[in-house]
């Protein structure tokens, strides 16, 4: 369901999909969490969630945009404006402070930031989500909440903030090439591009062995926005390879090992992906429409906005034999057309 009143790229869905890793370190409860503000201030403070509910509690009504490409409409949530924390508990950045940087309580240890200005305005604690606590796979006990930026400027269990003189690229930022602004509006999905001249691409698509690229949580080894149009690879191996936003239009992915692999945001019309093993990739965001599936495995995938009929009637080239296993996060149009098909496997 797209909609000209959506930023450019976005699907409309009245699901909450999960995003990110789908639960927290270790246990966080409303009993143990503590909240640390440090850095740039004139006195470090903590918070227990007794005192962040001993604040003016608000509502806040939003539309919500994933950089995933779902969107979701006037999404109610109710906490607590940053810019609130900041006055009741005198919270005093100094003169040279001029970021915010959130942290997590997660495995791998996320963060993410935003100018202190924006934070002040728009930066919320939500701990609530249609009058109900926050699941733990959406960040309970207490999550960052800031409208005007993608989501994934949203961080979930958060248990720090930090004032920054100078900015710090944050985990998605760092690892996976989003970009360090994220509005939604100008489509700021990802800093730069991958293989800005034929030499370096075609140098890409004639690797026979890509470990180079597997294994690693550095941005480099992501690859934005690159032209695979057409693309045969010379190895079916490309488990766990990280593409952001790619065109694989035409490619002959036949019986390719994606397991593992992130595709998001993916370009697939009239690719052949018959037998290829896509069990654990990353698909969010994709477009399978016209592409071939048959005998192709789709098992644990996270599946928010990916899409395999489009809105203008185009469903996949052929899918006999498709199974999609335990699908994450499918937005309701698709997952109606795989079971049409028949092949949704929940």
């Amino acid at each position: 369901m797209s909609s000209p009143d959506l930023p450019p790229g976005q699907t409309l869905t009245r699901k909450f999909p999960v995003t990110g890793e789908k639960e927290p370190l270790d246990e966080l409860t409303t009993e143990n969490w503590r909240l640390s503000i440090t850095g740039e201030v004139e006195e470090p403070v903590s918070l227990t969630f007794a005192d962040l509910l001993a604040l003016p509690q608000e509502q806040l009504t939003a539309d919500i945009h994933c950089v995933t490409s779902w969107s979701q409409r006037q999404m109610a949530f109710e906490g607590v404006r940053l810019s609130e924390v900041f006055q009741q508990h005198g919270v005093n950045p100094k003169p040279d402070a001029r970021f915010v940087r959130f942290r997590a309580h997660s495995e791998r240890k996320h963060d993410t930031s935003l100018p202190l200005p924006l934070a002040l305005q728009d930066s919320w604690l939500i701990h609530r989500f249609e009058g109900l606590p926050l699941t733990p796979a959406h960040g309970f006990p207490v999550r960052v909440v800031t409208p005007s930026r993608y989501f994934y400027k949203s961080l979930k269990w958060l248990v720090a903030i930090e004032l920054l003189a100078e900015d710090r690229l944050g985990f998605w930022e760092r690892t996976s090439a989003y970009h360090n602004v994220g509005d939604p509006w100008k489509e700021q999905r990802f800093e730069g591009r991958k293989f800005t001249s034929r030499e370096e691409i075609d140098r890409f698509r004639n690797l026979e062995d890509f470990a180079p690229y597997r294994d690693d949580q550095e941005s480099d080894r992501v690859i934005v926005k690159a032209d695979l149009r057409g693309w045969k690879p010379r190895t079916r191996d490309l488990r766990g390879l990280r593409f952001k936003a790619c065109d694989f239009r035409d490619a002959d992915l036949r019986e390719a090992d994606l397991s593992e692999a992130n595709l998001t945001l993916g370009k697939f019309s009239g690719a052949d992906l018959e037998k290829a093993n896509l069990t654990g990739a990353d698909l969010e965001g994709a477009d399978f429409s016209g592409a071939r599936l048959a005998g192709a495995c789709l098992a644990a995938n996270a599946l928010s906005a990916t899409v395999f009929h489009a809105a203008g009637g185009q469903g996949l080239a052929t899918h006999r034999g498709l199974q999609v296993v335990s699908p994450q996060g499918l937005l309701e149009s698709q997952e109606a057309y795989l079971k049409e098909i028949g092949a949704l496997r929940v």
